[in-house]
């Protein structure tokens, strides 16, 4: 199986395709300044207790406060409150060495033993904002890379259990302990087998310096807020001025991905973006540097996720109803609790064998499909696939371990029940983000869905009114316009085209770009940057 990655970079928002054998299984979407991403760190307070729920909410600047349990708080939560405490206001440099020795915490404790309202805390995001709750957050400290994961606090070295040798388990772990700094821990990970010592020692080096730059903001943070309970006139109007710190940001989603699912099998990885692609070679130059050709810059005309037919297949992979093999389809349905989906044989030809042999073929069929959905979608919780009923045991138990192996390739954590007596099969998933549920369905940018437009012959006009404001009142001298392909080959149809003529009549270079993306009757122009021209804007500054 080869694997290639595909980044579209545009000017509010990134998204991310991973293709396997050309087929899209992963899709990620995210704004270009969002926040809240897992794996953050900020210097937070707590600002409710909630004995009730043994928790505690935490103000990191959200809408909505964080959410954090008394079990994430990790049971070296000790040895994090007494390093928080000898930092005091911020002006000490203390060694991570000074907090060893600290009892760890017990499993069954009470919060509000632990923490107090108002104190100030050291806090992870665990799942971003989903619906309308806040982030999770946990005080379980720890810093992810390719080979190892780096935990403060702890001395503990761990292997993966996917790592099966005895010899390279104890290779490893006699390794690490030789190079890790002291009064860290380590999680090696299994992509770390037969790696050499350079590249874990670089890592755990540039792991650590992750940790001291995450300790510099929050002393500085700590300063300055020195400051503004100075410059308060009481403690009430202290807190209310204080504003979280966000003293460590995960890295982008391009490169955390790269650094979760990178592997040998990778022949592209398109950037359509150059400060993104140098991002991305970087981090490719430094955990593989014989594979840094196959990071390539994508400079087409033609828009990156229609350039690797990436647009057709998210319109044809989302929305409620997915269509598979031979005209079966699934229905997926997302409830407050939980996700449901429903197997239909839809107008597919019945096997000539009889319905049992029928059903376990749409059955096997809809469970490779499923498990495409789940990746794709990032589906999370509880999912309850209804599938067509089957009478044999033995095509209940194919089904079931055709479904377990199918999942073998997902990265999230899962567990899968066997089929119950009523046909329902039950999945739970880790949910760390919010569903991706890209809308597919296209409303007509020219009526707004009220079934009434101008005459479709008359949109050339419309577009020639807009260029024509563009070059003689704004006075652009060259414009990037995208429109529906079909409008695209109307417009570019003839030896003298009506692109060719707008461009002799207004004196301005036009660049039409044929994008799938876009409704029949949608368009959009681009200044010479790549940013799109709101229109309306134009029509005001006009």
């Amino acid at each position: 199986m080869t694997s290639e990655v595909i980044v579209d970079v545009r000017t509010k928002e990134i998204s991310i395709a991973l293709l396997e054998d050309k087929r899209l299984v992963e899709y990620q979407q995210e704004g270009r300044e969002a926040h809240f991403s897992v794996g953050n760190i900020y210097l937070a307070k707590v600002k409710k207790i909630m004995p009730g729920l043994n928790a505690c909410f935490v103000n990191v600047g959200y809408e909505r406060d964080a959410f954090l349990h008394y079990l994430d708080l990790g049971i070296r939560y000790r040895s994090l409150d007494k390093y928080m405490s000898l930092l005091g206001d911020g002006t000490k440099d203390v060694s991570i060495t000074k907090t060893l020795g600290q009892s760890d915490l017990e499993k069954e404790g009470s919060v509000q033993n632990i923490v107090k309202q108002g104190q100030e805390v050291l806090v992870q995001i665990q799942k971003e904002p989903i619906s309308t709750k806040g982030p999770r957050v946990s005080c379980d400290i720890s810093f992810p890379g390719r080979f190892l994961v780096l935990i403060p606090f702890s001395d503990k070295i761990s292997v993966s259990s996917k790592i099966k040798s005895s010899q390279e388990r104890a290779r490893l772990k006699q390794l690490i302990h030789s190079i890790k700094p002291k009064g860290f821990g380590v999680i090696i990970r299994t992509v770390a087998e037969g790696k050499r010592a350079s590249e874990l020692d670089l890592e755990i080096k540039i792991l650590h310096q992750r940790w001291e730059e995450t300790i510099n903001k929050v002393r500085k943070a700590r300063q300055a807020q020195k400051k503004i309970e100075a410059e308060a006139k009481s403690p009430q109007q202290a807190l209310q001025n204080y504003r979280p710190t966000l003293c460590y940001e995960e890295t982008s989603r391009a490169v955390a991905l790269l650094r979760d699912l990178f592997n040998p099998s990778y022949e592209n990885i398109y950037i359509n973006n150059k400060e993104v692609f140098d991002d991305i070679r970087a981090y490719v130059s430094m955990i593989a540097p014989t594979r840094l050709d196959i990071v390539k810059l994508y400079q087409g005309n033609v828009p990156i996720f229609d350039n690797f037919s990436v647009t057709r297949q998210i319109k044809s992979s989302f929305g409620r109803t997915v269509t598979y093999k031979h005209g079966a389809y699934l229905i997926i349905e997302h409830t407050e609790a939980l996700h449901v989906v429903d197997v239909n044989s839809g107008n597919r030809s019945r096997s000539p064998e009889g319905q049992e042999v029928n059903a376990l073929d749409v059955n096997l069929g809809a469970a490779d499909e499923l498990a495409r959905q789940l990746r794709l979608r990032d589906m999370g919780g509880i999912i309850v696939v209804d599938f067509i009923d089957m009478a044999q045991p033995e095509n209940r138990q194919k089904l079931y371990e055709r479904m377990v192996e199918n999942m073998k390739g997902d990265r999230a954590r899962h567990n899968i029940l066997p089929l119950s007596k009523f046909g329902l099969m039950q999945i739970t998933r880790q949910r760390v983000r919010p569903i991706e549920e890209p809308n597919v369905e296209e409303i007509c940018p020219t009526c707004g869905g009220t079934g009434k437009i101008k005459p479709s012959i008359l949109f050339t006009d419309l577009l020639e009114g807009k260029i024509r404001q563009l070059s003689q009142q704004l006075h652009f001298k060259r414009i990037r316009l995208h429109v529906h392909p079909y409008v695209a080959a109307y417009l570019n149809k003839g030896l003298i085209s009506l692109k060719r003529k707008w461009q002799f009549k207004y004196k301005t270079s036009i660049q039409l770009t044929p994008d799938e993306g876009l409704a029949y009757l949608q368009y959009q122009f681009y200044n010479d940057k790549g940013e799109e021209i709101d229109m309306r804007e134009v029509k005001e500054m006009a």
